[in-house]
C-alpha cells in the first residue's frame, strides 16, 4: 500500500469567483488567509518586499528555515532536474499523449511540424500562467514522500485522493485512469540521415509509418527508444526526472490537480523520453476549451522545477504552504517586460554565464537577515572581483626552510597522480605542440645567444640546456606545468654580460660561472627566508605590465625575423612586366688574365645529378648558382639579386599559419560538424596548422627558410669544453666582485620566476593540487649552478609558453544541457606533458632528418599567435580599446560601472608608459638596470594609492595586503559610493569572475 503524507488545503471557490467584499480582510486576505482574488496575490506578495513596513513576508521565512535546515544538514548536492511536458491529444486513433517540450536549464519545444526540437531558449511566461499555477497548488492534491513503485500506483494514489476530498467523482476513476496510464509518444532525437533512410525504405517497400500505440498502458520496464535515445548523453549521471502531465478530458467538470514527490526516484518505464529515475510529477486534467491554459499551467510549473532554489524548497517542503512559499519567492525575483515593448515570438537565446545558485541563496540570507540593506559590503565584491587572498601556499611559518618543506609535503601526496592523470588524448595534443614552441623558441634564443656571445653559447647549449633544466624541474617542481626557456631580459644581461667581459679582458664564461654561483646562494638565502611571500604584493597592475612585455617580445621577434628575409632574399619593387626581356641572371667564367683558375675550370665538373659538363668558353651559362660561384665564376645580369617568390612564399606561411590557428583553435565553437569532432579539431588547432602549411610547403617545392637543428653532439665554440673551470682564466678577486652583478641577476629570476609562477597559479584556473613558490625556485637555484658550471643558457619560467601549456590542457564539462556553455573545470595537472616536451627536445639532434622540412615562417607564425593570444586576453587590452570607443559603443565591462571613464584612462596610461620605459631600457645601453625596474613596477603600483582611491583600486587593480585594515576604517565612506540598485547587485553578484590571462591556444 502506497503511503504519503497528505497536503491538505481548504476547497474553495475558484480564484475566477466574484468574492464578495465581506469575505476580505484588510491585509486582502480571505478569513481563511487564503489570498481571495488573482489581485489579492499580487498584493500579499508586495506587502513583503513593500517600503513601508520592516517585517519579512512569511514566505521568505518558510523559505528561508528550509534552506538553513539544509545547510545545517550539510546534504550533498541534488541531482539535476531533467523535466518532460506530455500534453493530451485527440487523435483519429483515439486519446494520445504527446511530449511536446523538455527542460534541463532551457527549455526546447518540439516545432509545429513535429520533425525536430527547437534551439533551447529562455522559457517567456505570462504572468497569469503563475498564478493560476500557484492557485492549482493550493486547491490540488499535493502527495509528498509518496511510496510508490510504478506509475500505475501513483495514478490510483492520486485519483483516490480526490475522491476523498469529494473533489471527484467516483464513477470517473476508471476513464481517468485509462487516460493518464496512455503510453506517451516521445519525440526522439535521432541523426537526420537516418530519418531520410528509414522513410527512403518505407516508401520504396510501400510500409506506412509504425502504427500508433495510443491504446497501450504505460509498461514499467524502459523502452529500447529510451536506452538508445542519444540525448541521454546531455544528462549528467545520476540525474532525476520531473513529469509535467497536462491536458483536457470531455468528461471532467473540475480539474483534476497533483503534485507528487517519491520518497524515492522511481524509474517509470515508458513514461519518460530517457531512462533516468523520476523524483516530481505535476498532473493538470480539466474541461474542455481551455487547453491553452493547461498548456501555459504546464510551461509555467516546468520553468518552476528548473530553478535551483525552488528545486531545494521542493525537496525540502513539507507540505502545501512551503511549496506556495517556494513560487512566492520566485514570483518576487521575476523581471516583467511591458507589453507592446517586445516580440512575444522571439526566444531568448541563453546567456553565456548563469548566476550561481549559491550566489544567490547567500543574496537571499543578507536579505532576510535583521540588520542588512540588500547591498554585499565593499570587501565581498571585491572579493568577486577577484582579489587574490594570500594563499596557504604563501604562509610564513618563521622557521628557515619552512615554505619549503611546506610545499614538498604538499606535492609529495599528489606525485603519484600526476602520471596517471596524463592518460588522455588531450596531453598528446599537448606535448606535440609545446614540444614545437620550446624548439622554435631554444632555436631562436640559442642563435640569439651565438650572435651575442660569439657563439660561446649557441643553439646547441640551448637544446641541451631547454632538456637537461626542464626535464628536472618537470620531475622535482611543485608546479610542473611551469615551462623553463632563455627569455628576453636573461637574454639582454647575457649580451651585456659578454660586452663587458670583452672590453676589460675577462673570461666570459670563468665569470658567468661565479656570477651564477652568486645568484643561486643568493636565491637559497630567498627560499630559506620564505621570501616568496612577497610575490602576494604582485598585483594585477605588475602582472599585467610584465605579460604585456613578454607578449610583445615574442610578436616583435616573430615580426622582425620574417622582415629580416627581405634581406636574404631580395624583391626588386621596381619590376615591370614590359621589361620582362630584360630581365635575365647567367654565369661568365674567370676574367682571362687569370690563367691558372680559367685552365683549372676548363676540366670536367660533375653536375650533382651525375650529368658531366666540359667547361669551355661557351657553357658557363649551364651551371647553377652554387657551382658558378665555387668555380670561380661570377653572377651577371639585373636579376641575380632578387628571390621575390621565397619572401612572398614565407609571408604567406607565416600569416597562414597564425590565422589558421586562430580560425581551427575557435572552431570548437562554430554551428558545423558534431560536438566531439568541434572538440578535437579544438585540441589539435596548432597541429593541424602546422602540418597544413608545412604540406602546402612541400606541394610547391620552393626553397623556403627550413628549422635546421644541430647534428652533432659537440660545442658550438671548439675553443670551450662542457664544464667551465673556476681559476685561472680571470683574477682571484672576480669571484667576490662576481656578487655585484649577481645582485642584478637575482632580482631579475626571482621577478621574471614569480610573476609567471602567480600567474600560472591564480584561483580562476581552478586548480586542484596546489602551487609550490618556494620548491619552484629552489630548483631554480639549483639549476642555476648545473647550468652555469655547463656554460649552458640560464633558465627561468617562460610567461607566454607556460600559459599555452596550460591552456592547451583545459578541461571542460562534456555534459551539459542544450544552450549551456561548457563550464571550465579546470587544468588537466600532471607532469607528463612537460617532461615529453624536454625529453623531446634533448633528441632533437637524433631528429634533425624529420624536423629540417619544417619551414620557418611557420613557426614564426605559431610564436605570433601565442604573442598575439596573450595580449588579446588582458584586461589593459581591452582598456586600451576604450581610448578609441565612443562611450555608446563601449562594451558592458563590470569596473565601467563603478569607476568613472576618465580614471579607467588614466590607470591605463600608466600601465602605458610603465610598459614603455620597460622597452626602452630593455632595447637600449640602459638594460643593466631592467630589473631594478621589474621590482619598481611594485613601488608604483604603491604611488598610485595616492593617486585612485581604494575603491578605483578594488575594480581596476588588486589591493595590496597592508592597506585591508585601512580600508576597513573607510568602510562606511565606500558603502555610500558603493549604494547601487537591487538589480545591479544582483547582476554583480551573479557574474563569474574568469581568467584574468587566459590566452587561447591549443
Amino acid at each position: 500500500m502506497s503511503k504519503a503524507k497528505r497536503a491538505e488545503a481548504p476547497e474553495d471557490r475558484l480564484p475566477e469567483d466574484p468574492v464578495p467584499p465581506a469575505e476580505l480582510r484588510s491585509n486582502g486576505s480571505r478569513a481563511d488567509g487564503e489570498p481571495a482574488s488573482r489581485n489579492s496575490v499580487v498584493i500579499c506578495q508586495a506587502v513583503g518586499r513593500s517600503i513601508f513596513t520592516s517585517s519579512i513576508s512569511s514566505a521568505a521565512e518558510r523559505v528561508s528555515l528550509m534552506l538553513k535546515q539544509e545547510e545545517e544538514e550539510e546534504e550533498a548536492s541534488h541531482p539535476v532536474l531533467f523535466i518532460q511536458l506530455s500534453e493530451l491529444f485527440s487523435t483519429p486513433e483515439g486519446l494520445e499523449w504527446r511530449q511536446t517540450a523538455r527542460w534541463i536549464k532551457f527549455e526546447e519545444k518540439v516545432e509545429d511540424g513535429g520533425e525536430r526540437w527547437s534551439k533551447p531558449h529562455v522559457t517567456t511566461l505570462s504572468l497569469h500562467s503563475l498564478f493560476e499555477l500557484r492557485t492549482c497548488i493550493r486547491k490540488g492534491a499535493v502527495l509528498l514522500d509518496l511510496e510508490a513503485g510504478s506509475f500505475q500506483q501513483i495514478v490510483e494514489k492520486v485519483i483516490e485522493t480526490q475522491i476523498e476530498k469529494h473533489a471527484l467523482k467516483p464513477e470517473l476513476m476508471k476513464k481517468l485512469r485509462y487516460v493518464l496510464l496512455l503510453r506517451p509518444k516521445h519525440h526522439a532525437t535521432r541523426p537526420q540521415l537516418k530519418v531520410l533512410l528509414e522513410r527512403g525504405l518505407a516508401s520504396c517497400f510501400d510500409k506506412a509509418d509504425s502504427p500508433s500505440d495510443a491504446g497501450s498502458e504505460v509498461l514499467d520496464k524502459p523502452l529500447k527508444e529510451q536506452l538508445k535515445n542519444r540525448f541521454k548523453t546531455k544528462i549528467p549521471a545520476g540525474a532525476e526526472v520531473a513529469n509535467i502531465l497536462v491536458g483536457e478530458a470531455g468528461f471532467l467538470e473540475k480539474p483534476l490537480i497533483a503534485f507528487v514527490r517519491l520518497q524515492d526516484s522511481v524509474f517509470l518505464g515508458g513514461l519518460t523520453e530517457v531512462a533516468f529515475p523520476s523524483r516530481f510529477l505535476f498532473i493538470l486534467l480539466g474541461p474542455r476549451a481551455k487547453v491553452k491554459a493547461y498548456h501555459e499551467i504546464g510551461r509555467a510549473a516546468a520553468t518552476l522545477l528548473t530553478d535551483e532554489l525552488f528545486q531545494r524548497v521542493a525537496r525540502k517542503a513539507q507540505g502545501t504552504e512551503d511549496l506556495v512559499a517556494g513560487i512566492d519567492e520566485f514570483l518576487d525575483e521575476l523581471t516583467i517586460l511591458p507589453p507592446g515593448k517586445w516580440d512575444p515570438t522571439i526566444r531568448i537565446a541563453p546567456p553565456k554565464c548563469l548566476p550561481s545558485p549559491q550566489k544567490r541563496i547567500s543574496m537571499h540570507f543578507r536579505e532576510w537577515g535583521p540588520h542588512s540593506n540588500g547591498n554585499v559590503s565593499a570587501m565581498e565584491e571585491r572579493h568577486l572581483h577577484g582579489h587574490q587572498n594570500a594563499s596557504e601556499e604563501l604562509k610564513r611559518t618563521g622557521r628557515l626552510f619552512g615554505g619549503l618543506v611546506k610545499d614538498i609535503q604538499r606535492k609529495a601526496s599528489w606525485y603519484c597522480s600526476d602520471f596517471y592523470d596524463a592518460v588522455n588524448i588531450q596531453c598528446f595534443s599537448a606535448t606535440l605542440y609545446i614540444y614545437l614552441a620550446t624548439v622554435t623558441n631554444a632555436i631562436t634564443f640559442g642563435g640569439m645567444l651565438g650572435d651575442a656571445t660569439e657563439n660561446m653559447q649557441g643553439v646547441l647549449e640551448s637544446f641541451l640546456g631547454t632538456a637537461i633544466a626542464g626535464a628536472f624541474f618537470c620531475l622535482c617542481a611543485g608546479q610542473p606545468l611551469t615551462i623553463l626557456s632563455s627569455t628576453g631580459p636573461v637574454l639582454v644581461f647575457e649580451r651585456l654580460l659578454y660586452s663587458f667581459s670583452k672590453d676589460y679582458s675577462l673570461d666570459y664564461l670563468e665569470f658567468r660561472l661565479w656570477i651564477g654561483l652568486w645568484v643561486a646562494f643568493f636565491g637559497l638565502i630567498l627560499v630559506a627566508t620564505e621570501a616568496s611571500y612577497l610575490v602576494q604584493y604582485f598585483t594585477r597592475f605588475t602582472e599585467e605590465g610584465f605579460c604585456a612585455l613578454i607578449s610583445f617580445i615574442f610578436i616583435y621577434d616573430a615580426v622582425k625575423k620574417m622582415l629580416s628575409l627581405a634581406d636574404h632574399y631580395p624583391i626588386n619593387w621596381d619590376y615591370k612586366i614590359s621589361n620582362v626581356p630584360l630581365y635575365s641572371c647567367t654565369c661568365n667564367g674567370p676574367e682571362r688574365g687569370n690563367s691558372s683558375l680559367r685552365n683549372e675550370t676548363l676540366f670536367t665538373a660533375s653536375r650533382s645529378f651525375g650529368e658531366q659538363i666540359h667547361l669551355d668558353s661557351g657553357n658557363w651559362s649551364l651551371l647553377a648558382k652554387d657551382e658558378c660561384v665555387q668555380l670561380g665564376g661570377h653572377l651577371v645580369g639585373n636579376s641575380c639579386n632578387y628571390v621575390p617568390d621565397i619572401t612572398f612564399m614565407s609571408f604567406i606561411l607565416f600569416l597562414g599559419t597564425f590565422l589558421c590557428s586562430m580560425t581551427l583553435k575557435s572552431f570548437k565553437t562554430s554551428r558545423y560538424f558534431p560536438t566531439t569532432l568541434r572538440r578535437l579539431v579544438s585540441d589539435f588547432a596548432i597541429i593541424l596548422a602546422i602540418l597544413v602549411f608545412c604540406g602546402i610547403d612541400a606541394v610547391l617545392g620552393l626553397e623556403t627558410p627550413k628549422l635546421i637543428v644541430p647534428s652533432e653532439f659537440k660545442p658550438t665554440n671548439p675553443t670551450r669544453g662542457w664544464v667551465v673551470p673556476p681559476f685561472g682564466a680571470n683574477p682571484w678577486w672576480i669571484c667576490l666582485a662576481s656578487s655585484v652583478p649577481a645582485v642584478l641577476v637575482i632580482i631579475l629570476i626571482f621577478m621574471d620566476q614569480q610573476i609567471t609562477a602567480v600567474i600560472l597559479n591564480r584561483k580562476e584556473y581552478k586548480l586542484q593540487k596546489g602551487a609550490g613558490f618556494h620548491l619552484d625556485f629552489f630548483c631554480v637555484s639549483l639549476l642555476m649552478i648545473l647550468t652555469s658550471v655547463m656554460g649552458l643558457p640560464w633558465y627561468v619560467s617562460a610567461t607566454v609558453i607556460s600559459l599555452a601549456h596550460m591552456d592547451s590542457l583545459k578541461k571542460e564539462s562534456n555534459t551539459r544541457a542544450p544552450g549551456e556553455q561548457p563550464k571550465f573545470l579546470g587544468i588537466r595537472e600532471q607532469r607528463v606533458t612537460g617532461l615529453m616536451v624536454f625529453l623531446l627536445t634533448g633528441l632533437s639532434v637524433f631528429l634533425a632528418p624529420v624536423l629540417k622540412f619544417i619551414p620557418m615562417p611557420v613557426l614564426y607564425g605559431i610564436f605570433l599567435y601565442m604573442g598575439v593570444s596573450a595580449l588579446s586576453s588582458i584586461q589593459l587590452t581591452d582598456r586600451l580599446q576604450l581610448l578609441l570607443m565612443p562611450a555608446k559603443h563601449q562594451p558592458d565591462f563590470i569596473y565601467l560601472r563603478h569607476v568613472p571613464l576618465r580614471r579607467v584612462h588614466l590607470f591605463t596610461l600608466i600601465q602605458i608608459l610603465c610598459l614603455t620605459v620597460l622597452w626602452i631600457l630593455k632595447s637600449t645601453e640602459a638594460a643593466i638596470i631592467f630589473p631594478l625596474m621589474l621590482l619598481a613596477l611594485v613601488g608604483i603600483r604603491k604611488a598610485m594609492e595616492c593617486i585612485f582611491s581604494l575603491h578605483d583600486l578594488g575594480w581596476l587593480d588588486d589591493i595590496i595586503p597592508e592597506k585591508d585594515r585601512k580600508e576597513e576604517e573607510e568602510k562606511l565612506k565606500r558603502k555610500q559610493d558603493l549604494d547601487e540598485s537591487d538589480s545591479e547587485d544582483s547582476e554583480r553578484m551573479y557574474q563569474e569572475k574568469g581568467p584574468e590571462i587566459n590566452i587561447s591556444v591549443n
